[in-house]
């Protein structure tokens, strides 16, 4: 087995030294884009967290929420879970951000739409800085798409790819359980109601500079 020399040992500790500087600038810069875009509470992902599950997607194929078939950014369109672990495993690390809502009682309805519009709004706002300095993301929601009345699944292309993304459960993920995982909260008392969403980002494609 080849040693290194004491030169080559200086250089990949300060190598090694010099990437985490970098990465922690950058995650410095999304949370301070995160706090901007107004969410209530937001924490660094780790990637060893992000796990997908089939139960969850399994949940999707009960098709409560009439999505399951019919649109780009759910399942099965969006890819298998495995598909989706993939894609998740070409980022670094993420930003989960949250928007919660406080609600007159447990049957507050429309202070529940109001918080996941919220949410969106949030939601939208932080892609869109992200984007303008050239940070490589991949935007997974809080809840299904809402851009169109109707998705054009599966007779014609998406109409807003780059508006349009997956929710975090379209993937797999069990919210509740990542957000425990990267010491989140993830409810916040009686009569709230929390909406989550992550932001993967690739680090050497992109820069908050």
């Amino acid at each position: 087995m080849m040693e290194c020399s004491g030169q080559e040992k200086r250089e990949f500790v300060q190598e090694n030294c010099k990437a985490d500087s970098i990465r922690d600038t950058l995650q410095r810069e999304v949370l301070k884009m995160a706090e901007d875009a107004g969410f209530s509470h937001m924490a660094l992902a780790d990637r060893a967290t992000w796990h997908t599950m089939k139960e969850v997607r399994d949940m999707c194929a009960a098709d409560k929420c009439n999505a399951y078939g019919h649109s780009w950014t759910c399942p099965p369109a969006c890819g298998t879970i495995e598909e989706c672990q993939a894609r998740m495993m070409e980022y670094d690390w993420g930003v989960l951000v949250q928007t919660t809502q406080m609600l007159e009682d447990s049957m507050d309805y429309e202070g529940m739409m109001e918080g996941e519009k919220t949410q969106k709004e949030r939601f939208s706002d932080f892609l869109q800085r992200l984007r303008e300095k050239n940070v490589d993301v991949l935007a997974l929601s809080s809840g299904g798409c809402r851009i169109c009345r109707k998705c054009s699944y599966p007779d014609s292309p998406c109409r807003f790819p780059e508006k349009a993304h997956s929710s975090m459960e379209a993937y797999g993920l069990l919210v509740s359980q990542v957000c425990k995982d990267n010491d989140l909260g993830y409810y916040y008392g009686k009569d709230t109601v929390t909406y989550t969403g992550l932001m993967l980002v690739k680090e050497h494609s992109g820069s908050a500079q």
